[in-house]
Protein backbone atom coordinates (compact mmCIF):
# COMPACT_ATOMS: atom_id res chain seq x y z
CA UNK A 1 0.00 0.00 0.00
CA UNK A 2 2.86 2.43 0.18
CA UNK A 3 5.13 1.71 -2.60
CA UNK A 4 5.11 5.03 -4.70
CA UNK A 5 3.79 6.82 -2.34
CA UNK A 6 4.75 10.31 -1.27
CA UNK A 7 5.41 10.95 2.93
CA UNK A 8 6.53 14.01 4.48
CA UNK A 9 7.66 12.41 8.47
CA UNK A 10 7.52 15.46 10.89
CA UNK A 11 9.74 15.24 13.96
CA UNK A 12 9.56 17.08 16.92
CA UNK A 13 12.04 17.46 20.03
CA UNK A 14 11.47 14.67 22.12
CA UNK A 15 13.21 11.49 23.52
CA UNK A 16 11.02 9.42 20.70
CA UNK A 17 12.41 10.96 17.84
CA UNK A 18 15.08 8.11 17.99
CA UNK A 19 12.19 5.66 16.76
CA UNK A 20 12.18 7.85 13.69
CA UNK A 21 14.73 5.96 12.15
CA UNK A 22 13.56 3.11 12.59
CA UNK A 23 10.12 4.46 11.28
CA UNK A 24 11.60 5.64 8.11
CA UNK A 25 13.70 3.20 7.33
CA UNK A 26 10.24 0.84 7.28
CA UNK A 27 8.71 3.23 5.35
CA UNK A 28 11.53 3.47 2.77
CA UNK A 29 11.52 -0.84 2.72
CA UNK A 30 7.72 -0.59 1.65
CA UNK A 31 8.57 1.44 -1.14
CA UNK A 32 7.09 5.13 0.45
CA UNK A 33 9.28 8.21 -0.90
CA UNK A 34 9.95 10.02 1.99
CA UNK A 35 11.11 13.55 3.15
CA UNK A 36 11.67 14.47 6.60
CA UNK A 37 10.93 17.95 8.07
CA UNK A 38 12.75 17.72 11.39
CA UNK A 39 12.33 21.06 14.28
CA UNK A 40 14.86 22.61 15.67
CA UNK A 41 14.50 21.12 18.94
CA UNK A 42 14.26 17.66 16.95
CA UNK A 43 17.94 17.77 15.85
CA UNK A 44 19.19 17.82 19.45
CA UNK A 45 17.47 13.79 20.01
CA UNK A 46 18.77 12.47 16.18
CA UNK A 47 21.17 14.06 13.59
CA UNK A 48 19.67 14.94 10.05
CA UNK A 49 22.66 13.39 8.58
CA UNK A 50 21.13 9.59 10.06
CA UNK A 51 17.96 10.74 8.79
CA UNK A 52 19.65 11.88 5.43
CA UNK A 53 20.93 8.73 4.83
CA UNK A 54 18.09 6.67 5.69
CA UNK A 55 16.28 8.88 3.42
CA UNK A 56 17.82 9.48 0.24
CA UNK A 57 17.24 12.64 0.71
CA UNK A 58 18.43 16.27 2.06
CA UNK A 59 16.35 16.95 5.63
CA UNK A 60 14.42 19.76 6.14
CA UNK A 61 14.61 21.94 8.89
CA UNK A 62 14.61 25.85 8.38
CA UNK A 63 13.16 28.41 6.47
CA UNK A 64 15.93 29.13 4.85
CA UNK A 65 19.31 27.12 3.55
CA UNK A 66 21.93 29.08 5.80
CA UNK A 67 24.87 28.76 3.26
CA UNK A 68 23.04 29.90 0.04
CA UNK A 69 19.72 31.90 1.24
CA UNK A 70 17.49 28.75 -0.62
CA UNK A 71 14.10 28.63 0.07
CA UNK A 72 12.38 25.50 1.70
CA UNK A 73 8.89 25.70 0.10
CA UNK A 74 6.47 24.74 2.84
CA UNK A 75 3.94 24.72 0.08
CA UNK A 76 5.73 22.49 -1.96
CA UNK A 77 6.02 19.93 0.25
CA UNK A 78 2.16 20.05 1.10
CA UNK A 79 1.19 19.47 -2.16
CA UNK A 80 3.91 16.71 -2.92
CA UNK A 81 2.86 14.71 -0.02
CA UNK A 82 0.33 11.57 -0.21
CA UNK A 83 0.54 11.21 3.61
CA UNK A 84 2.15 14.01 6.68
CA UNK A 85 3.02 11.78 9.40
CA UNK A 86 4.20 13.41 12.14
CA UNK A 87 6.11 11.07 14.79
CA UNK A 88 7.31 11.92 17.41
CA UNK A 89 4.33 14.66 18.00
CA UNK A 90 5.18 16.60 21.25
CA UNK A 91 2.29 18.55 23.58
CA UNK A 92 4.14 21.64 22.26
CA UNK A 93 3.84 20.62 18.59
CA UNK A 94 0.41 19.59 19.20
CA UNK A 95 -0.23 22.77 20.47
CA UNK A 96 1.29 24.87 17.47
CA UNK A 97 -1.00 22.41 15.18
CA UNK A 98 -4.31 22.73 16.48
CA UNK A 99 -3.93 26.39 16.87
CA UNK A 100 -2.14 27.30 13.89
CA UNK A 101 1.34 28.84 15.21
CA UNK A 102 3.45 28.87 12.38
CA UNK A 103 6.99 29.09 13.83
CA UNK A 104 8.75 26.24 12.23
CA UNK A 105 8.98 24.44 9.46
CA UNK A 106 7.04 21.49 10.69
CA UNK A 107 4.33 23.17 11.15
CA UNK A 108 4.12 25.55 7.76
CA UNK A 109 4.09 22.26 6.20
CA UNK A 110 1.43 20.95 8.00
CA UNK A 111 -0.48 23.92 7.34
CA UNK A 112 0.08 23.71 3.60
CA UNK A 113 -1.00 20.07 3.49
CA UNK A 114 -3.89 19.17 1.01
CA UNK A 115 -3.26 15.27 1.92
CA UNK A 116 -4.71 13.51 4.98
CA UNK A 117 -2.14 13.94 8.49
CA UNK A 118 -1.81 11.55 10.73
CA UNK A 119 -0.09 12.15 14.22
CA UNK A 120 1.43 10.28 16.84
CA UNK A 121 2.02 12.10 20.28
CA UNK A 122 4.72 11.93 22.30
CA UNK A 123 5.60 12.78 26.05
CA UNK A 124 4.85 11.95 30.02
CA UNK A 125 1.99 10.59 30.89
CA UNK A 126 0.76 14.05 32.98
CA UNK A 127 1.64 16.21 29.70
CA UNK A 128 -0.90 13.95 27.85
CA UNK A 129 -3.20 13.48 30.62
CA UNK A 130 -3.43 17.35 30.78
CA UNK A 131 -6.76 19.25 29.74
CA UNK A 132 -4.86 21.51 27.45
CA UNK A 133 -3.10 18.69 25.72
CA UNK A 134 -6.14 17.02 25.13
CA UNK A 135 -8.35 19.90 24.03
CA UNK A 136 -5.72 20.67 21.39
CA UNK A 137 -5.92 16.36 20.07
CA UNK A 138 -9.53 16.87 20.28
CA UNK A 139 -9.39 19.98 17.73
CA UNK A 140 -7.21 18.05 15.54
CA UNK A 141 -9.41 15.20 15.40
CA UNK A 142 -12.06 17.45 14.54
CA UNK A 143 -9.76 18.75 11.86
CA UNK A 144 -9.54 15.55 10.36
CA UNK A 145 -6.14 14.81 11.63
CA UNK A 146 -5.40 10.79 12.51
CA UNK A 147 -4.40 10.27 15.64
CA UNK A 148 -2.13 7.31 16.37
CA UNK A 149 -3.00 7.08 19.88
CA UNK A 150 0.13 6.89 22.23
CA UNK A 151 0.64 3.52 24.42
CA UNK A 152 1.77 2.80 28.08
CA UNK A 153 4.46 1.70 29.17
CA UNK A 154 7.92 3.24 30.77
CA UNK A 155 8.21 6.41 29.98
CA UNK A 156 11.52 8.82 29.77
CA UNK A 157 10.55 10.30 33.40
CA UNK A 158 11.06 6.56 34.88
CA UNK A 159 7.16 7.07 35.26
CA UNK A 160 5.17 4.13 34.16
CA UNK A 161 1.57 4.91 31.89
CA UNK A 162 0.25 6.11 28.83
CA UNK A 163 2.24 8.73 26.42
CA UNK A 164 5.02 6.30 24.93
CA UNK A 165 4.88 6.92 20.94
CA UNK A 166 3.26 3.72 18.98
CA UNK A 167 6.12 1.51 18.09
CA UNK A 168 7.20 2.18 14.03
CA UNK A 169 5.83 -0.96 13.17
CA UNK A 170 2.26 0.64 14.33
CA UNK A 171 2.82 3.67 13.04
CA UNK A 172 3.36 2.06 9.69
CA UNK A 173 -0.05 0.12 9.84
CA UNK A 174 -1.98 2.63 10.20
CA UNK A 175 -0.29 4.19 7.32
CA UNK A 176 -1.18 1.30 5.08
CA UNK A 177 -4.87 1.17 6.74
CA UNK A 178 -5.33 5.02 5.88
CA UNK A 179 -4.18 4.38 2.14
CA UNK A 180 -6.57 1.05 1.89
CA UNK A 181 -9.27 2.61 3.18
CA UNK A 182 -8.86 5.30 0.49
CA UNK A 183 -9.37 2.79 -2.07
CA UNK A 184 -12.82 0.96 -0.48
CA UNK A 185 -15.31 3.45 -2.92
CA UNK A 186 -12.77 3.49 -5.81
CA UNK A 187 -15.13 3.66 -8.95
CA UNK A 188 -18.50 3.78 -6.65
CA UNK A 189 -20.76 6.50 -7.09
CA UNK A 190 -21.75 7.89 -3.95
CA UNK A 191 -25.58 9.98 -2.87
CA UNK A 192 -25.66 11.73 0.19
CA UNK A 193 -28.34 14.02 1.35
CA UNK A 194 -27.96 16.41 4.24
CA UNK A 195 -29.12 19.44 6.69
CA UNK A 196 -32.36 20.29 7.25
CA UNK A 197 -35.50 21.09 4.80
CA UNK A 198 -37.18 24.48 4.79
CA UNK A 199 -41.06 24.22 4.54
CA UNK A 200 -42.10 28.23 3.90
CA UNK A 201 -45.20 29.51 5.54
CA UNK A 202 -44.82 32.96 4.19
CA UNK A 203 -41.98 34.65 2.67
CA UNK A 204 -40.21 35.33 6.01
CA UNK A 205 -41.07 31.89 8.41
CA UNK A 206 -40.86 28.84 7.67
CA UNK A 207 -41.26 24.80 9.32
CA UNK A 208 -37.98 23.18 9.76
CA UNK A 209 -35.48 21.94 12.16
CA UNK A 210 -31.92 21.89 14.04
CA UNK A 211 -29.82 19.98 11.65
CA UNK A 212 -27.20 21.58 11.28
CA UNK A 213 -25.84 19.43 7.86
CA UNK A 214 -22.33 18.10 9.92
CA UNK A 215 -22.89 14.62 9.74
CA UNK A 216 -23.90 14.75 5.85
CA UNK A 217 -20.75 16.74 4.90
CA UNK A 218 -18.74 14.35 6.87
CA UNK A 219 -19.88 11.26 5.22
CA UNK A 220 -19.29 13.25 1.90
CA UNK A 221 -15.83 14.20 2.57
CA UNK A 222 -15.16 10.54 3.68
CA UNK A 223 -16.76 8.78 0.78
CA UNK A 224 -14.77 11.26 -1.95
CA UNK A 225 -11.75 10.79 0.13
CA UNK A 226 -11.81 7.12 -0.20
CA UNK A 227 -12.21 7.56 -4.20
CA UNK A 228 -16.06 7.63 -4.99
CA UNK A 229 -17.49 9.65 -7.00
CA UNK A 230 -19.94 11.97 -4.80
CA UNK A 231 -23.14 13.62 -5.51
CA UNK A 232 -24.45 16.15 -2.33
CA UNK A 233 -27.90 17.04 -1.95
CA UNK A 234 -27.67 19.82 0.83
CA UNK A 235 -30.17 21.57 2.66
CA UNK A 236 -30.15 24.87 3.55
CA UNK A 237 -27.01 25.07 5.60
CA UNK A 238 -24.02 27.32 5.42
CA UNK A 239 -21.20 24.53 5.59
CA UNK A 240 -18.51 24.54 2.53
CA UNK A 241 -18.61 21.59 0.03
CA UNK A 242 -16.15 19.09 1.50
CA UNK A 243 -12.89 18.77 -0.94
CA UNK A 244 -13.42 16.08 -3.58
CA UNK A 245 -17.28 16.14 -4.28
CA UNK A 246 -18.18 16.61 -7.48
CA UNK A 247 -21.44 17.77 -7.65
CA UNK A 248 -23.28 19.52 -4.78
CA UNK A 249 -27.01 20.36 -5.09
CA UNK A 250 -28.38 23.05 -3.40
CA UNK A 251 -32.16 22.38 -1.94
CA UNK A 252 -34.66 24.49 0.30
CA UNK A 253 -37.97 22.15 0.58
CA UNK A 254 -38.47 18.44 1.00
CA UNK A 255 -40.13 18.30 -2.60
CA UNK A 256 -36.77 20.17 -3.99
CA UNK A 257 -35.09 17.14 -2.45
CA UNK A 258 -37.17 14.71 -3.29
CA UNK A 259 -36.96 15.83 -6.68
CA UNK A 260 -33.17 16.14 -7.03
CA UNK A 261 -32.32 12.62 -5.06
CA UNK A 262 -34.89 10.99 -7.21
CA UNK A 263 -33.63 12.03 -10.62
CA UNK A 264 -29.71 10.92 -9.80
CA UNK A 265 -31.06 7.45 -7.89
CA UNK A 266 -30.19 5.15 -10.75
CA UNK A 267 -26.92 6.47 -11.39
CA UNK A 268 -25.79 6.00 -7.71
CA UNK A 269 -24.40 2.90 -6.11
CA UNK A 270 -24.72 4.04 -2.30
CA UNK A 271 -27.01 6.27 -1.33
CA UNK A 272 -26.67 7.33 2.44
CA UNK A 273 -29.90 9.34 3.31
CA UNK A 274 -28.35 11.87 6.44
CA UNK A 275 -30.59 14.68 5.66
CA UNK A 276 -33.29 15.36 8.34
CA UNK A 277 -36.14 15.96 6.26
CA UNK A 278 -39.58 17.26 7.13
CA UNK A 279 -42.72 15.08 7.44
CA UNK A 280 -45.08 17.75 6.53
CA UNK A 281 -45.45 21.25 4.62
CA UNK A 282 -47.71 24.18 4.88
CA UNK A 283 -50.77 23.25 2.76
CA UNK A 284 -50.50 26.55 1.86
CA UNK A 285 -47.89 29.39 1.18
CA UNK A 286 -48.62 33.23 1.88
CA UNK A 287 -47.52 35.27 -0.71
CA UNK A 288 -47.25 38.32 1.58
CA UNK A 289 -45.91 38.47 5.39
CA UNK A 290 -49.30 37.12 7.71
CA UNK A 291 -50.00 39.90 10.02
CA UNK A 292 -50.22 38.92 13.68
CA UNK A 293 -54.28 40.19 13.79
CA UNK A 294 -56.58 39.81 16.96
CA UNK A 295 -57.24 35.98 17.82
CA UNK A 296 -55.02 34.34 20.15
CA UNK A 297 -54.52 31.56 18.06
CA UNK A 298 -53.66 30.32 14.44
CA UNK A 299 -54.30 27.56 12.85
CA UNK A 300 -52.06 26.00 10.15
CA UNK A 301 -52.81 23.06 8.03
CA UNK A 302 -50.12 20.60 6.98
CA UNK A 303 -49.66 18.11 4.47
CA UNK A 304 -47.57 15.30 3.98
CA UNK A 305 -44.40 15.09 2.20
CA UNK A 306 -43.23 12.50 -0.08
CA UNK A 307 -41.13 9.69 1.93
CA UNK A 308 -37.69 10.02 0.21
CA UNK A 309 -36.23 6.73 1.94
CA UNK A 310 -39.84 4.72 1.00
CA UNK A 311 -39.60 6.08 -2.76
CA UNK A 312 -35.88 5.46 -2.86
CA UNK A 313 -36.39 1.55 -1.13
CA UNK A 314 -39.44 0.75 -3.61
CA UNK A 315 -37.49 1.44 -6.98
CA UNK A 316 -34.02 -0.51 -5.26
CA UNK A 317 -32.30 -2.03 -8.11
CA UNK A 318 -29.17 -3.33 -6.45
CA UNK A 319 -28.09 0.02 -4.82
CA UNK A 320 -27.01 -0.15 -0.88
CA UNK A 321 -29.84 2.17 0.76
CA UNK A 322 -28.19 3.89 4.22
CA UNK A 323 -31.07 5.72 5.98
CA UNK A 324 -30.89 7.05 10.00
CA UNK A 325 -32.84 7.28 12.97
CA UNK A 326 -32.78 9.82 15.65
CA UNK A 327 -35.36 8.54 18.18
CA UNK A 328 -35.89 9.78 21.40
CA UNK A 329 -37.11 6.30 22.67
CA UNK A 330 -37.64 2.85 22.25
CA UNK A 331 -34.74 3.59 19.91
CA UNK A 332 -33.65 0.46 18.23
CA UNK A 333 -37.12 -0.88 17.83
CA UNK A 334 -38.04 2.21 16.07
CA UNK A 335 -35.41 2.17 14.02
CA UNK A 336 -35.16 -1.52 13.04
CA UNK A 337 -39.22 -0.74 12.14
CA UNK A 338 -37.77 1.84 10.37
CA UNK A 339 -35.20 -0.20 8.30
CA UNK A 340 -37.67 -2.93 7.14
CA UNK A 341 -40.42 -0.49 6.14
CA UNK A 342 -38.47 1.65 4.20
CA UNK A 343 -36.68 -1.44 2.36
CA UNK A 344 -33.23 -0.15 3.99
CA UNK A 345 -29.89 -1.91 3.73
CA UNK A 346 -28.37 -0.76 6.64
CA UNK A 347 -29.87 2.35 9.30
CA UNK A 348 -27.96 4.36 11.44
CA UNK A 349 -29.04 5.04 14.80
CA UNK A 350 -28.69 7.92 17.09
CA UNK A 351 -30.41 9.27 20.07
CA UNK A 352 -30.99 12.59 21.18
CA UNK A 353 -31.40 11.32 24.81
CA UNK A 354 -27.24 11.16 24.31
CA UNK A 355 -25.17 14.10 25.20
CA UNK A 356 -22.78 13.40 22.50
CA UNK A 357 -25.31 12.76 19.82
CA UNK A 358 -27.95 14.74 17.95
CA UNK A 359 -28.44 18.21 16.12
CA UNK A 360 -25.76 20.58 15.89
CA UNK A 361 -22.64 19.09 17.82
CA UNK A 362 -19.48 17.91 16.53
CA UNK A 363 -19.89 14.27 17.63
CA UNK A 364 -22.42 11.85 17.33
CA UNK A 365 -22.74 8.32 19.08
CA UNK A 366 -24.45 5.65 17.08
CA UNK A 367 -25.57 1.96 16.40
CA UNK A 368 -25.54 1.11 12.44
CA UNK A 369 -28.43 -1.91 12.21
CA UNK A 370 -28.15 -4.15 9.08
CA UNK A 371 -31.00 -5.64 7.55
CA UNK A 372 -30.27 -8.79 8.70
CA UNK A 373 -30.44 -7.47 12.29
CA UNK A 374 -26.33 -7.22 12.86
CA UNK A 375 -25.61 -4.32 14.96
CA UNK A 376 -22.56 -2.59 15.34
CA UNK A 377 -22.05 -0.28 17.96
CA UNK A 378 -19.87 2.63 18.59
CA UNK A 379 -18.79 5.02 20.94
CA UNK A 380 -18.42 8.86 20.77
CA UNK A 381 -16.35 9.81 18.32
CA UNK A 382 -15.64 13.49 16.17
CA UNK A 383 -18.73 13.41 12.80
CA UNK A 384 -15.50 12.45 10.86
CA UNK A 385 -14.77 9.60 12.60
CA UNK A 386 -18.26 8.14 12.71
CA UNK A 387 -18.62 8.81 8.76
CA UNK A 388 -15.62 6.74 8.34
CA UNK A 389 -17.29 3.90 10.88
CA UNK A 390 -20.44 4.08 8.39
CA UNK A 391 -18.62 3.09 5.09
CA UNK A 392 -16.21 0.68 7.27
CA UNK A 393 -19.30 -0.78 8.36
CA UNK A 394 -21.29 -0.61 5.27
CA UNK A 395 -18.29 -1.96 3.00
CA UNK A 396 -17.65 -4.68 5.44
CA UNK A 397 -14.19 -3.40 6.65
CA UNK A 398 -14.99 -3.45 10.40
CA UNK A 399 -16.88 -5.82 12.70
CA UNK A 400 -19.46 -5.32 15.06
CA UNK A 401 -16.80 -3.95 17.39
CA UNK A 402 -15.61 -1.38 14.91
CA UNK A 403 -12.77 -3.10 14.34
CA UNK A 404 -10.64 -3.46 11.04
Amino acid sequence: MLKGKHIVLGISGGIAAYKAAYLLRLLVKKGAEVQVVITPNGKEFITPATLAALSGKPVVSEFFAANTGEWHSHVDLGLWADLMIVAPATASTIGKMANGIADNMLITTYLSAKEQVMVAPAMDLDMWAHPSTQRNVATLRKDGVIIVEPASGELASGLTGKGRMEEPEGIVKAAEDYFRRRETLRGKRVMVTAGPTYENIDPVRFIGNYSSGKMGFAIAAEAAARGADVTLVAGPVGLPTPDGVKERVDVTSAVEMYNAVTQRYADADIVVLAAAVADYAPATISDTKIKREGASTMELQLVRNPDIAATLGESKQGQTLVGFALETDHELSNAMHKLEKKNLDWIVLNSLRDPEAGFMKDTNKVTIVSRKGETHSFPAKTKREVAADIIDTITGNKDENGKT
